[in-house]
């Protein structure tokens, strides 16, 4: 009986290893299998690449979208003064993030529940002209890096597109963006934008012969867009780190759903060049609770262009001309998207933009 014991306990022992080693063989199958990525959705099934054949994928995940759905926030936070359609533009210049699609279906759904908006989605910078700009209300950037509206064949044409952006903006319109968005036209890492001036040569540029990121300082591949948005780009903390995210204005309805209390978030953390983001020109919602980082995480950012004062700003408003401006720094990956609290911050935020949410822009720092 004992040796009948023995040898089921060793079946047993073998058939869970057998069984172990087939879900590790396929899950390593699901990872490397072109063209789908090594991520996995809300429900455990793989996630489209970011790029496909050399194009940039479009679709999100089902997965990710029902749980972002389950997320969305229930109602505007003010009433529309006037039916709002949003332009969500999507394409990438340089890295291509893999959350593009779902942050775009996000902003798109939380438009169609709450009705605070109706929206269009393009990854096409042909856009961008004065006479289609004009049915607008405001301009959401989806993690756009590189210049990405500049077409290096046609300079006319890029300042066509720079200048009605622009001028859509100033003109009394509204500017949100998410994450890469509106902080990423810039020129320190030319090598990663395919409409940079160098592009061509670089790719076929050997490993190590560009500086890495944040070891030089960066300048505006796009001052305009720069001055409009409130920050350069200039590094970040890689995915999933963690920092603790502070509410800088509490009595914002902008920062509501956080109820003053600090809480702590995993995410690709970008930061921003110190001569660029300032809170004399910006109003900040949210931070990064600098003091509660470790040692460690403080020492990874580089030296040779790290903020000397300590401050990481996430989120804030500001006003461009007669616009309204409001950036998110993180949703680089698609768990945020999954978060209520922060779909609410984005939904309020985008409101102010449009001008339909009222909310104390000034400076936050006089």
């Amino acid at each position: 009986m004992k040796f009948i014991n023995k040898t089921w306990h060793r079946l047993c022992a073998v058939c869970a290893i057998t069984l172990l080693s087939v879900a590790v063989a396929k899950i390593h199958a699901q990872q490397t299998a072109g063209p789908i990525t090594g991520a996995f959705g809300a429900a455990g099934t793989p996630r489209p690449a970011a790029v496909i054949n050399g194009v940039q994928n479009q679709t999100p995940s089902p997965d990710d979208v029902v749980a972002m759905e389950d997320a969305l926030p229930q109602k505007a936070f003010a009433a529309p003064k006037q039916p709002r359609e949003i332009l969500i533009f999507s394409e990438a210049a340089g890295f291509v993030h893999r959350s593009i699609p779902l942050a775009a279906a996000t902003i798109k759904a939380m438009g169609e529940k709450t009705g605070a908006w109706t929206a269009t989605i393009s990854y096409d910078p042909s856009v961008f002209t004065a006479d289609n700009l004009k049915q607008y209300d405001l301009i959401f950037l989806d993690s756009n890096t590189g210049s990405f509206l500049d077409d290096l064949r046609d300079p006319q044409l890029t300042a066509s597109r720079r200048k009605a952006f622009i001028n859509f903006v100033r003109s009394g319109k509204g500017l949100a963006a998410i994450h890469a968005g509106a902080t990423d036209s810039y020129r320190a890492d030319d090598h990663n934008d395919r409409n940079s001036p160098g592009a061509a040569a670089n790719l076929s540029a050997p490993p190590g012969s560009f500086p890495p990121m944040g070891a030089e300082k960066p300048t505006s591949a796009w001052p305009d867009l720069e001055k409009a948005s409130g920050a350069l780009f200039k590094w970040h903390w890689s995915y999933p780190q963690l920092v603790t995210l502070k509410i800088d204005d509490p009595k914002s309805p902008l920062t509501s759903m956080f109820h003053g209390e600090e809480f702590d978030i995993h995410d690709e953390v970008y930061t921003f060049a110190q001569d660029s983001l300032s809170r004399q020109d910006i109003h900040v919602l949210t931070s990064i609770d600098y003091a509660k980082m470790s040692d460690a995480d403080k020492a990874k950012e580089p030296a040779a262009t790290k903020r000397t004062d300590g401050d990481y700003p996430l989120s804030w408003i500001r006003r461009e001309g007669k616009g309204r401006v409001f950036i998110e720094a993180l949703g680089h990956d698609e768990h945020f998207y999954f978060m209520p609290a922060m779909l609410e911050h984005l939904l309020a935020g985008t409101q102010y933009a449009l001008g339909d949410l009222a909310a104390d822009d000034s400076p936050s720092r006089k």
